[in-house]
C-alpha cells in the first residue's frame, strides 16, 4: 500500500486553471463516494479552496493510484487528462505526510501561517469519515496532522502577526482603535484588496462598513455580498465625516482624497485612521497635518508585514522541526501496524500447534481429569508464550530498523508464516474494498444466472 497528495495549486496552476479544477459544496460528496468507488482507492480524501484542490488517497498499488486518480480528475471536470497532469504535482509516502503536515500548519499557504486551512483540512477529513472513505490509515494520520497544526499555532507565533497588506491595515488601525465595535469604516474601492480588507475589518468584529466606488453597481454588489452599507463615491465627504477609519484601494491615478477634502468636513477633530494601500496612492500625505489624524501608505504596512513575516519565518522553521518529529512518530506506528499481522501469525500458527498437541495429549490419555485437562493446557501454553516472547520483541525491532521490511520477509520465512499474513492482510483489508468486492461478485453472479 502507498499514500499519495496529489495537489493542484496557486503555485502549479494559475488561478484561471484552479477555478477549473474546485469543487463545489453540492458535489463534492458524491465526488469523494465515486473516488471511493474507483478502482486501487482504498481510502480518499478531497480538499478543496480558493488556493488548492487536493486529492489524498491510501492505494493499493503505486503507478495504478496515480493513473487512476488523474482520470477521475480528468473526467469529473471534462478536462484532458495530460493537462490534468501538466497542473498536478505527487508526493508519495513520507513526502505525502510531510506535505499534508505542511498544508495544515499554514507552511505551504499563500499567506505564511494562516490558519483558516485547519478548519478547511478538518472539514474535508470529517466529510471523508462520514462517508467511510477513510480507514486505520488517515484517521491516524488526519487526526495526527490536525493536533499538531493546533500545537503549532499555540506554541509559536506563526500567526500572530500581519503578512498581508489588507491584514497589516486591519493591524494597524488596532494601534489607534482597540476595537472596531460601533465603529464606522469606509473603504473606497471594488477590488480584491478592498474585498480582503473588508473580510478582515468584519473578522475582527467590525460591525459597521460604508463600500464606495465610481462604479456605484460594484459597491452595490460588494455591499450586498457582505452584508454592509453603500454609498455613492460623491458622498465621500460626508461618509469621511462620521468614519473612524478610511481605507482606499482603488486603480486611480489622482488622489481621491486630498486637503481640500477634508476642509469641507465638519467634524474635523474627531480621531481618525487613513489608511492608503493604493499605488499610485490615493490619499494625498499633507492630509497629516491634522493632530487628530492617522496616515498610513503602502510603505508604512510593507515595513510592518517585512518585519512580521520575519517572524513567520523564524516560527516556521520551529515547526519545521516539529512536523520532521510527527512524521518519524507515525512512520513508527506505520512500521508497528506492518508487523502486526506478522506477530498474529506467528501467535495464530503457535497456538495451532499447542491445540493440536492438546488433542493428541487428550486421545492418549482419554481418562484425563477436567483439572488435569486444563492444568496441562495452561502449562503448554505458559510454553507457547515463552518461546514467543524474544521472537515477537525481534519482529517488533526489525519493524523500525533500515530495510525492516526485507527483514520481516526473512522473519516469516524462518517461521513459514508468509501465507498466513497473505490471509490476514487480506482479510483486514479497508471495508470500502472489501464491499467493492463483493458487488463486484454480485454482479458477476448475476451474469451468471442470466446466462
Amino acid at each position: 500500500m502507498h499514500t499519495l497528495a496529489v495537489s493542484i495549486n496557486y503555485k502549479t496552476a494559475r488561478v484561471d486553471l484552479r477555478e477549473q479544477v474546485a469543487f463545489n459544496d453540492s458535489n463534492i460528496e458524491k465526488a469523494v463516494l465515486e473516488l471511493k468507488d474507483t478502482k486501487s482507492i482504498l481510502e480518499n480524501v478531497i480538499l478543496s479552496t480558493c488556493n488548492r484542490t487536493e486529492i489524498y488517497a491510501v492505494v493499493d498499488q503505486l503507478h495504478t493510484g496515480k493513473y487512476y486518480i488523474a482520470r477521475f480528475l480528468s473526467e469529473w471536470f471534462d478536462i484532458d487528462i495530460e493537462d490534468i497532469k501538466s497542473m498536478m504535482t505527487i508526493n508519495v509516502d513520507a513526502d505525502a505526510y510531510e506535505h499534508l503536515f505542511k498544508v495544515n500548519c499554514g507552511l505551504d499557504s499563500m499567506v505564511l501561517g494562516e490558519t483558516q486551512i485547519l478548519g478547511q483540512i478538518k472539514e474535508a477529513f470529517e466529510r471523508s469519515h462520514k462517508l467511510e472513505a477513510t480507514g486505520t490509515m488517515f484517521n491516524k494520520l488526519f487526526k495526527q496532522s490536525m493536533t499538531l497544526a493546533k500545537r503549532a499555532h499555540r506554541d509559536t507565533k506563526i500567526a500572530e502577526s500581519a503578512v498581508s497588506i489588507s491584514y497589516a491595515a486591519v493591524e494597524l488601525s488596532r494601534k489607534v482603535f482597540d476595537s472596531f465595535t460601533n465603529k464606522h469604516i469606509a473603504v473606497v474601492g471594488a477590488g480584491e484588496m478592498a474585498k480582503l480588507a473588508i473580510e478582515n475589518f468584519k473578522g475582527r468584529g467590525a460591525n459597521h462598513i460604508t463600500v464606495m466606488n465610481r462604479t456605484e453597481t460594484r459597491a452595490i454588489e460588494i455591499a450586498s455580498d457582505y452584508n454592509i452599507k453603500h454609498a455613492a463615491i460623491d458622498r465621500i465627504t460626508d461618509v469621511i465625516n462620521d468614519a473612524d477609519i478610511i481605507l482606499t484601494a482603488t486603480g486611480a491615478t489622482e488622489y481621491i482624497i486630498g486637503v481640500d477634502t477634508l476642509q469641507h468636513v465638519s467634524n474635523k477633530n474627531k480621531q481618525r485612521v487613513f489608511l492608503d494601500i493604493s499605488l499610485p496612492r490615493n490619499i494625498d500625505p499633507n492630509i497629516k497635518r491634522e493632530e487628530s489624524l492617522y496616515l498610513y501608505d503602502v510603505d508604512a504596512l510593507n515595513g510592518l508585514i517585512d518585519y512580521n513575516l520575519k517572524e513567520r519565518q523564524q516560527a516556521a522553521a520551529q515547526i519545521e522541526q516539529m512536523i520532521n518529529d510527527e512524521q518519524q512518530q507515525f512512520t513508527k506506528w506505520l512500521d508497528m501496524l506492518g508487523v502486526v499481522p506478522v506477530i498474529t501469525a506467528l501467535r495464530e500458527k503457535a497456538l495451532t500447534i499447542q491445540a493440536e498437541t492438546m488433542v493428541s495429549i487428550e486421545n492418549k490419555m482419554p481418562n484425563m481429569s477436567e483439572r488435569e485437562r486444563k492444568v496441562i493446557s495452561k502449562h503448554t501454553k505458559s510454553i507457547i508464550n515463552q518461546m514467543l516472547k524474544d521472537p515477537i520483541q525481534s519482529a517488533k525491532e526489525l519493524a523500525g530498523e533500515s530495510h525492516g521490511h526485507e527483514k520481516l520477509e526473512f522473519f516469516m520465512d524462518i517461521f513459514d508464516i508468509e501465507e498466513d499474513v497473505v490471509a490476514l492482510i487480506e482479510a483486514e483489508k479497508d471495508e470500502a474494498k472489501r464491499a467493492k468486492y463483493y458487488r463486484m461478485k454480485q454482479l458477476l453472479n448475476q451474469v451468471k444466472t442470466i446466462r
